[in-house]
């Protein structure tokens, strides 16, 4: 190959690899995306659905005095499904349909001071 096209090619997937870098594997057993200043890790089970909060380190941070949200979409159907605290650092709520282990769609996360903040599952 060309140097040239070679130092291209790896210019380009440098560039591209933390725009497509957008959910991990969490802890809980679900996927991790930002929101804001927090990460959020969404966990699906059947009609359960866990948010687990945690820091830029991806530590726990406690759920005390957060709302959220999440509207997920099931079989081309949005679910609003409203997340409070629960142990830890764990949000919990009930969709009104069982949902599949990896729904798409966002978290809407209110901190204790008012901030708020979304993150988005593809």
């Amino acid at each position: 190959m060309i140097p040239w096209r070679a130092a291209l090619l790896t210019s380009v997937v440098l560039v591209a690899a933390p725009v497509c870098a957008h959910e991990t594997a969490g802890k809980c057993g679900g996927r991790v995306t930002n929101a804001g200043n927090y990460g959020v890790e969404l966990v699906a089970k059947g009609q359960t659905v866990d948010v687990c909060l945690l820091d830029g380190s991806e530590q726990p941070v406690p759920a005390a005095g957060f709302k959220a949200t999440a509207i997920l979409v099931e079989g081309g159907k949005p679910a609003r499904i409203a997340l409070t605290p629960a142990d830890g650092n764990r949000l919990t709520g009930q969709a009104q349909v069982p949902l599949g282990t990896a729904p798409r769609g966002a978290v809407q996360l209110t901190a204790p001071d008012g901030a708020s903040a979304s993150g988005t599952f593809n």
